[in-house]
């Protein structure tokens, strides 16, 4: 029943990050900027966490001076992610600034490497081959739907996938005995202030508030920055985190999909056969740890076995 559970509540996470680009677009359709998004956005996110983290009396236990300032970098994280994937969809389809997004998966393998001198394993690099393969065929680019797009779209949608992975990356090293509630509302905290600082130009133009940025930045807000991570707070403890990696890959078609669907943007069966090659890579490399670390096992107990019978 907690698997079920887990699993309920990791994929309700996902699922809900899929949304964002719906009400990104929105906001642009409305003619409201990048920054005057970014702007609310945040600072609806920040009070909405925060409200939670006081009703819920969310404990502060091992926030100290130094981990403090850490959290709230590593938000800074979701703010940049939040700039350059609403920015990408500013000059790109939805469905293509997904893409370029989910590049995270590969990109975070090589921080790893990098900083945690993790080297990845054969698996690993079948999987990132078969997500490079993925995003030939989900980009469009065989039937020539990239020209006379702006490269500007694209350096911003890799880029979102930078700054995503490494979120994802320090999100897992710093504080993570912080109750994951006080630890959110402490991202959104530093997310918020970067935001602010980095288009402070454009706070006066937000007032007075119209109803469309208010709504647009809402559904952002909610379905990016507050309901995912206190959905995957509940769920990913009670799954391991292979399956959870893999649970949240959903969140790949379901964005594609409600792009399709409420975007009304054309979405051709190459980039489905694309996206479901991306799927299948992210799922290898998850179940291809799982094989070589029972193979490992099996081999040392053998043996032992060999050892214990001389």
């Amino acid at each position: 029943m907690k698997l079920n559970k887990g699993i309920f509540f990791v994929l309700l996470g996902a699922a809900c990050f899929g949304f964002t680009p719906v009400f990104a677009k929105l906001g642009f359709s409305y003619g409201y900027s990048l920054g005057q998004i970014n702007i609310v956005q945040m600072v609806i996110s920040f009070l909405l966490l925060w409200s939670l983290t006081f009703i819920k009396r969310a404990s502060f236990q091992g926030v100290n001076r130094r981990n403090v300032l850490q959290i709230m970098m590593t938000g800074c994280f979701v703010g940049l992610t939040s700039i350059f994937y609403y920015g990408s969809m500013q000059y790109l389809p939805a469905s293509l600034s997904i893409i370029l997004m989910f590049q995270f998966v590969w990109i975070g393998i090589i921080l790893e490497w990098i900083f945690s001198k993790i080297k990845p394993a054969p698996v690993t690099i079948f999987s990132i081959i078969l997500i490079l393969i993925g995003v030939f065929f989900a980009s469009d680019i065989l039937n020539g739907n990239l020209q006379g797009l702006p490269v500007k779209g694209f350096v911003f949608g890799i880029l979102s996938a930078f700054t995503y992975a490494g979120f994802i990356f320090f999100s897992g090293k710093v504080a993570v005995d912080v109750d994951p509630l006080a630890r959110t509302s402490l991202m959104v905290t530093g997310s918020m202030i970067m935001v602010l600082v980095l288009f402070i130009r454009e706070i006066p133009t937000v007032f007075p508030l119209e109803g469309n940025l208010v709504t647009t930045a809402l559904g952002v807000s909610l379905f990016g920055a507050v309901l995912p991570p206190l959905f995957f707070a509940i769920g990913a403890p009670l799954v391991s985190g292979g399956v959870a990696n893999i649970l949240t890959s959903i969140e790949l078609p379901i964005a594609i999909l409600s792009a399709s669907i409420i975007l009304s943007e054309t979405v051709t069966p190459l980039q489905w056969i694309g996206t479901l090659i991306i799927l299948i890579a992210i799922t290898l490399n998850e179940f291809g740890h799982k094989l070589t670390q029972i193979r490992i096992k099996k081999h040392s107990l053998s043996e032992r076995k060999d050892s214990l019978n001389l």
